[in-house]
């Protein structure tokens, strides 16, 4: 049995703001080594649990924060950018689950970090329906066939995974006080929440179904500011709805409107103040 795990940082246990997350910041190497044996917890649960593969995609900024001395022997580790599916590198038909770790709450609601890729979005919209990275990259799962299985982050990360996902087994690892504080359990407590939570997910997986995305999706990305959904409409088949600083995309499929949205995302991270 294979299993595919995209680890992102913002969801991991104790990390309550920027500085842990930065990597130019003081807390960031710190962070490295808990976000990296929070990924071991699940990969050693799945190993014991019957997975004889396991592939682990680090998902967070430039996808290079996991430490692969320290990781489980047996695991094998995507890292580093450019990757033609981001956070979902790697994902095919050929798993018979994924598990997201490490996740957050989608761009402008309550979370520790909550964003949706960079913080010019306010929302992304697949067919007008808001989304985040989390329900995103389901929809990506659910492309190949493969079912999310378990959803591990902060409270609200584990609230937006229920409410999308039927019967995905979820791990809230720390508590959102507001956007940069949280009330967290220590890494060994989260580490046998996560023993637990991977071993249930798997024994359930046949009441999780893949979340099969819509055919010929809208994509609508609303930024923060004009400026950024003009560097967003330079992708040749974008719309700038007047009036807004939402940017539309009509995708064949949904493999196109994630990369659609890495490239509109990137194109926005160029605006300047000024």
């Amino acid at each position: 049995m294979k299993l595919y795990i995209s680890v992102d940082m913002e969801g991991i246990t104790g990390l309550p703001d920027y500085t842990y997350v930065d990597s130019s910041e003081h807390n960031y190497e710190r962070a490295r080594r808990i976000m990296t044996d929070e990924t071991n917890y699940v990969a050693d649960a799945a190993f014991k649990s019957g997975c004889t593969d396991v592939l682990i995609n680090d998902s967070h900024s430039k996808m290079n924060n996991i430490l692969i001395d320290q990781l489980h022997p047996d695991a094998a580790l995507i890292t580093g950018e450019v990757k033609p599916l981001s956070m979902m590198q790697g994902i095919d038909h050929t798993y018979a689950g994924a598990m997201f770790v490490g996740y957050h709450a989608q761009a402008g609601h309550f979370g520790v970090m909550s964003h949706a890729m960079i913080h010019a979005v306010r929302n992304f919209y697949i067919n007008d329906k808001p989304i985040g990275e989390l329900g995103f990259n389901a929809y990506v799962a659910g492309h190949f066939g493969v079912p999310v299985l378990m959803v591990a982050g902060d409270d609200q990360a584990a609230k937006e995974a229920e409410a999308f996902i039927p019967n995905v087994t979820t791990a809230a690892v720390k508590e959102t006080i507001s956007r940069s504080a949280v009330k967290s359990m220590t890494p060994k407590k989260s580490g046998e929440l996560l023993t637990a939570k991977v071993s249930r997910a798997l024994e359930n997986r046949d009441q999780v179904k893949p979340l099969i995305p819509p055919k010929n999706p809208i994509l609508k990305i609303e930024f923060n500011n004009h400026g950024q959904a003009e560097w967003a409409n330079l992708m040749p088949g974008t719309i700038l709805i007047d009036g807004t600083t939402i940017v539309q995309f009509e995708a064949k499929d949904i493999l196109e409107a994630y990369q659609a949205m890495l490239v509109m995302t990137e194109l926005a991270m160029r605006t300047t103040f000024s």
